[in-house]
């Protein structure tokens, strides 16, 4: 059983990479053209197969995402300005989301993939906490 993980594991690993650009991001045709391919040759355990791809292109996908939580208004010239920062940072395209969120008092929350940058007051006041 952990062998036919494995396999699969490798398989999608590969599937991923060719649904990638030159630029490393996910291709939609590449994509489309990996599915059709696993289509007329299926791999023994299909769904297994394709529920690991799913969960790396998700994985892919998020890493050119941003998502940019406020407590109150945030400008499209921001998000742009944060997103432009990140591509910087990261070497790729990155597009950023504002997503309101009350609870942070004031500040940012950057989230991308698995990167969270906290420049808000709710976040120091509980790093505050934590220390005492």
């Amino acid at each position: 059983m952990a062998q036919a993980s494995k396999q699969i594991q490798q398989l999608t690993k590969q599937l991923t990479a060719l649904s990638l650009d030159a630029q490393g991001a996910v291709d939609a045709e590449r994509v489309a053209g990996v599915l059709a391919y696993l289509e007329k040759h299926p791999p023994a355990k299909p769904m297994a197969v394709l529920k690991a791809y799913q969960r790396r292109i998700a994985t892919e996908l998020s890493k050119t995402h941003a998502i940019v939580e406020h407590a109150g208004s945030i400008s499209d010239a921001v998000l742009g300005a944060i997103g432009g920062a990140l591509t910087q940072k990261y070497h790729r395209h990155i597009t950023a989301t504002g997503k309101q969120n009350d609870s942070l008092i004031a500040g940012l929350r950057v989230r991308i993939a698995d990167d969270v940058y906290e420049s808000t007051v709710s976040g120091q006041l509980d790093a505050l906490a934590e220390s005492l």
